[in-house]
């Protein structure tokens, strides 16, 4: 079976060398827009480029406001710093999720509680965290508290797991409920769409990664997104080392953060911009062939966009019937040159996060043995 597998794959990429899980394309006017960059001198965190991408980024998702940044797990830092996040604070995440969640909470030294997700969006799952909070908390003082820790639960992370969304709608109904600040990870998820609005756009705060291996990339680079114009100018106030504006003299007025995107990535994702919705196309497409040709494998379930979601399908997903038979897949599928990977490890089995509050995470142990990604790259 797994030779007939491989063979489609290296059909479906026309090509029988290595296959990379996910590889960026650049087809556009990169080469143009960093020559330009270069040219102009402006190479660092200031630069048309980056004001321009920006105001692009903020258009597409449809928020006010794009603060660009060096990376997806410093915009989550920062995105934590405006929610309120300090020391001894509790923030609710997913337990099936990159290190980068969990490790941005760890920055403003809070404490993260991790609960399970739905199986169909293998994010974070409303009724999961409806009923930790019914169980472990209350409200005092206008503050989430938790009564096993008496410690305060400032805010949650939502992950959109593989660049499909979560039920982000319900949970931040129930963020509001109990007085927390609900933060979406939208890492993943540039050009997915929840009931026709846009991952990263329900809350008060979300962020996006551009690292190389996502949708659209500039070899690393973030983007903090908000409506909200005190959190925004604040976000570039944090991010810019807390440097007051001023010609020339070098005044800062609290602990800020070199966060800032240079120009020249900046120029990288102007291009790429330019393109996503081609990429973003040229992926649903192989989600359909990947689709109609798993439906006709038993113990292989190819992973569709959930109900009312439109996902941008950044890694391809399937679910295997079986641990065992999960890594027989990855083994022959990596021996052959096809490269598939499993999905994270549960990021309370670290030894960083092992004392770390937990529901059961049912769901998250039984999706953690048995999902792998397959080669995802724009064709």
């Amino acid at each position: 079976m797994y030779e007939n597998i491989a063979s489609f794959i290296q059909e479906t990429f026309k090509t029988k060398e290595f296959i990379p899980l996910h590889e960026p394309k650049f087809r556009g006017k990169e080469k143009l827009y960093l020559n330009e960059c270069i040219d102009s001198t402006f190479v660092s965190s200031v630069g048309s480029f980056v004001d321009r991408f920006e105001q692009e980024f903020a258009s597409l998702v449809g928020v006010k406001h794009a603060i660009a940044m060096s990376n997806g797990t410093s915009a989550l830092h920062i995105a934590l710093l405006l929610a309120g996040v300090t020391q001894n604070d509790e923030v609710i995440t997913q337990a099936l999720t990159f290190v980068a969640t969990p490790n941005a909470i760890k920055y403003c030294n809070g404490m993260p509680i991790f609960l399970d997700v739905d199986l169909d969006t293998m994010s974070l799952s409303p009724i999961a965290l409806e009923n930790f909070l019914n169980a472990n908390c209350e409200i005092k003082n206008n503050s989430c508290i938790n009564k096993t820790t008496n410690k305060i639960i400032k805010a949650s992370i939502v992950m959109h797991t593989f660049g499909h969304s979560a039920r982000v709608d319900e949970l931040k109904i129930i963020c509001d409920k109990w007085k927390i600040e609900l933060i979406e990870d939208a890492a993943e998820s540039l050009g997915s769409y929840y009931k026709k609005r846009h991952t990263g756009t329900f809350s008060n705060l979300g962020i996006f990664s551009f690292n190389g291996n996502k949708i659209i990339t500039s070899g690393g680079g973030g983007v903090l997104v908000t409506d909200d114009e005190v959190l925004a100018k604040r976000a570039k106030h944090l991010s810019t080392t807390a440097k007051i504006p001023h010609p020339y003299e070098y005044e800062h007025d609290e602990v800020g953060y070199n966060y800032r995107m240079p120009n020249l990535n900046a120029a990288l994702l102007v291009a790429q911009l330019e393109q996503l919705a081609d990429f973003r196309d040229s992926k649903r497409q192989l989600a359909e062939i990947y689709s109609e040709f798993f439906s006709k494998i038993d113990d292989i379930e190819f992973i569709q966009e959930p109900d009312n979601a439109e996902s941008n399908y950044w890694l391809q997903a399937l679910l295997l019937s079986s641990k065992e038979k999960r890594e027989d897949f990855l083994s022959y599928m990596n021996k052959k040159g096809i490269m598939c990977r499993p999905i994270w490890r549960l990021v309370n089995t670290l030894d960083m996060y092992k004392d770390a509050q937990c529901d059961s995470l049912k769901n998250s142990k039984y999706l953690q043995t048995r999902i792998v990604n397959i080669p995802s790259s724009v064709r």
